[in-house]
């Protein structure tokens, strides 16, 4: 009995997970990304709702001999993440995250200030300048359009991007593309003071005009036929935006509105999350091309946020001083934080300014704008 014992210890031993991190031991390393990155999520709150589903992810990935990513075997057997990523693979998370964001949010700014839609279009000069530089780098067009779209500083749109044009780098694309839409408190801040005057910063904006229940109503429905003809890469992206913003306008359909923005919205952020992080394996995650992908990827949405500012100065210009260049940064599109970042430095330089509805209209904007570059990079290059 101890013999056998003692046999059936060392036989679970040998073919435990433990054992085969000899054969790899970047396993490790991996396994201690996911909990710095749990670390983040949890303890200092970075985009918590994604990082912690996605760290976990990148920790159940690089558990060895799981089987969780097995692709179907022609048995009946495949794995339970190899599942998951098909609504990646297939772009139906990103849609319904969308789905989710436009039932969500309030496109009353950007219609009663239309001008913002110029900030949006200016805070996109970070995925332009992205795509040039992992051009100089060496990347290949289609994954060094994937990189450029980092610079809109929306996950979905970067997912989304990624999985039609490298699929290959997904994991650091879109980890990089949360990470720093977590951290725009941080990486704002010192873009908005140094490319602003104290003077343009204490610009108090005037109460935006009221906009009727009609144009928020044909305005989705607008736009959806406008950019989907042009573009009609971006028919998954803008018109589930749409459709989510119409429930949410429309009046008569106020239980599918709460559904998209909340039960809908959170299963798929949990399926999501884990999609992206079972893909960082130590094979495709520890190399030199990640590193330079999320350089690129800070690179990008800095010069977004350098974009949308400038040229908000532009317009504080042609408007005689009334539109305040703050609200430029907002046009990078993560809804609603780079709008309360304006909101917070436009208090601590005027106690008297109140941004953030001002500010709105940009981010939205932003949204609207990364889709459509996402949407051209995948019909340039996605052939």
């Amino acid at each position: 009995m101890e013999f056998s014992f003692i046999g059936t210890l060392q036989k679970i031993l040998v073919e435990s997970g433990f054992a085969a991190f000899a054969d790899d031991p970047r396993s490790l390393v991996m396994i201690l990304i996911a909990c710095v990155l749990l670390y983040l999520g949890i303890v200092k709150k970075f985009e918590p709702l994604l990082l912690v589903p996605i760290a976990f992810g990148v920790l159940m990935a690089n558990f060895p001999l799981t089987g969780l990513l097995n692709p179907p075997d022609g048995n009946g057997n495949v794995g339970l993440f190899w599942v998951f990523y098909q609504g990646v693979q297939y772009a139906v998370y990103p849609s319904i995250i969308f789905l989710g964001i436009g039932a969500m949010t309030d496109f009353g700014p950007l219609i009663a200030r239309p001008s913002s839609m110029l900030l949006g279009a200016a805070a996109q000069f970070g995925i332009f300048s992205a795509f040039l530089l992992a051009l100089a780098l060496g990347f290949p067009d289609k994954v060094a359009a994937a990189i450029g779209v980092i610079g809109g500083a929306d996950g979905p749109t970067a997912i989304l991007t990624a999985s039609k044009l490298a699929p290959e780098y997904l994991p650091p694309i879109a980890i990089a593309a949360y990470s720093y839409m977590a951290l725009i408190p941080l990486i704002q801040p010192p873009l908005m003071r140094a490319l602003t005057t104290q003077k343009e910063r204490e610009v108090k904006m005037e109460q935006l005009r009221p906009v009727s229940k009609t144009e928020k109503i044909v305005f989705p429905i607008v736009v959806s036929i406008f950019v989907i003809l042009l573009l009609p890469e971006t028919a998954p992206l803008i018109g589930m935006l749409m459709l989510g913003n119409l429930f949410r306008e429309c009046g008569v359909t106020d239980r599918l509105s709460d559904t998209a923005q909340n039960a809908m919205v959170n299963i798929v952020t949990v399926f999501l999350g884990l999609s992206v992080g079972c893909k960082a394996t130590a094979s495709t995650f520890l190399t030199w091309d990640t590193i330079k992908i999320i350089i690129l990827g800070l690179l990008a949405f800095m010069l977004s946020t350098v974009g949308g500012l400038l040229f908000g100065k532009v317009m504080c210009k042609l408007s005689g001083g009334k539109i305040n260049p703050l609200i430029g940064s907002a046009g990078v599109s993560a809804v609603p934080m780079a709008a309360r970042v304006s909101q917070v430095e436009g208090q601590k330089a005027n106690p008297a300014n109140f941004l953030l509805m001002h500010a709105m209209g940009p981010n939205v904007a932003g949204v609207i704008g990364s889709a459509i570059a996402a949407g051209f990079m995948i019909k340039v290059f996605g052939g």
